[in-house]
């Protein structure tokens, strides 16, 4: 059986992928059949690049892709596609409905950063107003120590 999985290449904390078409009881970075794409998980945003006729031929005889692979496929709308292919649409509803898919993921993605933005801006306000709380509170302290010991000095006299 083929399997579509990922081939781990770059440096020690520094990874780089291969997307390979391999055998499944050949070792994770072994011997392979041949190199349908590439990933870079570090890039900010990850970054993939697929041959995407490549990938639709080996879909098509039956590799079975890896949960990690089947996402990364599934990121370049090429699952989405070969759907409408299967469905039996003509070229130009694939292409009308591949720049929608497209525009609908920009905005996903779009909208998901947007939401990290403001967690990230939440939690330094968060942060700073429990440093400026933690700051006010021993002054607090001082200032209720140093009453008692004043009243103290009155009532003795």
């Amino acid at each position: 059986m083929v399997k579509l999985r990922l081939k781990r290449a770059g440096r020690k904390k520094l990874p780089f992928y291969h997307i390979v078409a391999a055998d499944a009881r050949a070792p994770r970075d072994g011997k392979f059949l041949e190199v349908i794409g590439h990933y870079q998980p570090t890039a900010k945003p990850h970054n993939v690049t697929l041959d995407k006729e490549r990938a639709a031929y080996w879909l098509g005889v039956g590799a079975q892709p890896t949960t990690t692979v089947r996402c990364l496929i599934r990121s370049t709308g090429l699952l989405h596609e070969l759907t409408l292919k299967r469905k039996g649409r003509s070229e130009e509803e694939i292409a009308a409905e591949m720049e929608n898919w497209e525009a609908r993921e920009s905005e996903r993605r779009r909208k998901r950063l947007d939401i990290k933005a403001r967690r990230r801006q939440a939690k330094k306000a968060a942060e700073a107003s429990a440093q400026a709380a933690e700051a006010a509170a021993p002054a607090e302290e001082a200032q209720v120590e140093e009453a008692p010991a004043s009243d103290a000095a009155e009532g003795g006299e």
